[in-house]
């Protein structure tokens, strides 16, 4: 059964703003007014918009050590976490990414070092586009995904018994490219945003045909 993105509460990113997102069933995304800094000279954020559904990139000008510190904010990634776990069964969602140059959409363990992006360990499984190009990392191995252009909305397929997270090409649908885990710990919905905005889409059944 698929299960969309849906709310969270924690704030995990330290270096911008941000709120986090979860898994729920059958719930829409609602991103809550929570804000986190990094010690830095420059701060800048992941602020909400579309009735709290979307994340926005945006440049602050606050003093971030003004700000507490919290354990669960990442160090200096713009990482948005899920709060509430995966754990078993097949989920799906879709995300729309508007003005954005660099990103990545993916999963990634609950427990995942703070000090890390994802995709860089062996914790995280996530795809990305930057340069123009698509690839698909966990790790810290990036490997490159055939796909022409940069398409507004994509499909992320998890199924968590059988080890795979896929990238949906919403359009035809099938999947473009998978990414193969043993996955044994909770997992949570990740995504990376380093300009622009996404939007994540809930609720949605996956689509007839994947694999």
């Amino acid at each position: 059964m698929a299960m969309p993105v849906s709310a969270a509460r924690v704030c995990r990113l330290a270096g911008r703003t941000v709120s986090s997102l979860s898994a729920g069933h059958r719930r829409a995304v609602n991103l809550p007014a929570k804000t986190c800094f990094i010690s830095t000279s420059t701060v800048s954020s992941l602020d909400l918009f579309k009735k709290d559904t979307g994340v926005i990139y945006r440049m602050m000008g606050l003093d971030p050590s003004q700000v507490q510190d919290d354990p669960e904010r990442f160090r200096d990634w713009a990482v948005v976490f899920g709060d509430k776990k995966i754990s078993s069964g097949r989920h799906y969602w879709e995300v729309t990414v508007k003005k954005s140059q660099e990103f990545r959409l993916g999963v990634a363990e609950a427990a995942m070092s703070r000090d890390d992006c994802v995709g860089t360990n062996s914790s995280s499984w996530v795809f990305g586009y930057a340069q123009r190009k698509w690839f698909a990392m966990t790790s810290n191995k990036m490997v490159p995904v055939t796909l022409v252009g940069k398409p507004d909305r994509v499909g992320i397929l998890l199924d968590y018994e059988g080890g795979f997270l896929g990238l949906v090409d919403v359009e035809q649908p099938r999947i473009i490219h998978t990414l193969r885990g043993q996955f044994k710990a909770p997992l949570c919905p990740a995504f990376g945003l380093w300009d622009g905005e996404l939007l994540t889409h809930s609720g949605l059944e996956e689509p007839e045909g994947l694999m």
